[in-house]
């Protein structure tokens, strides 16, 4: 993967990763492996903080290009349209709120 741009965005509190990955002889990369090449580009990232957007195969060429922004928290990152964050879900680690939302569901109503 090469770094077209870098730019730290303080008004945002993110870091803005412009990129392009050939890929020879592979497939086209998921987002996944992305998110994990882009980990490995910027130390000490947490995976959970990490969008991938505007990322574009050229038809009939190794070639993606795409953007990646690394938030500093999660405050900074409700910044993102909701749609961001469904499509980064699968890839987050679960938050503890999450899990304690589903034990109160779970022993609601049980007393019957």
């Amino acid at each position: 993967m090469e770094i077209k741009d870098r730019k730290e965005n303080k008004v945002l509190n993110r870091v803005e990763i412009s990129f392009s990955w050939k890929h020879d002889k592979k497939a086209t990369p998921s987002r996944k492996e992305v998110m994990d090449l882009v980990r490995t580009l910027e130390p000490g990232s947490d995976p959970d903080l990490i969008v991938v957007k505007d990322c574009v195969t050229r038809f009939g060429q190794p070639l993606t290009t795409g953007l990646a922004y690394i938030y500093e928290s999660a405050d900074a990152m409700s910044v993102e349209p909701e749609y961001i964050h469904k499509r980064h879900e699968p890839f987050r680690s679960a938050k503890p709120a999450e899990e304690g939302d589903s034990a109160e569901k779970a022993t609601e109503g049980g007393d019957e």
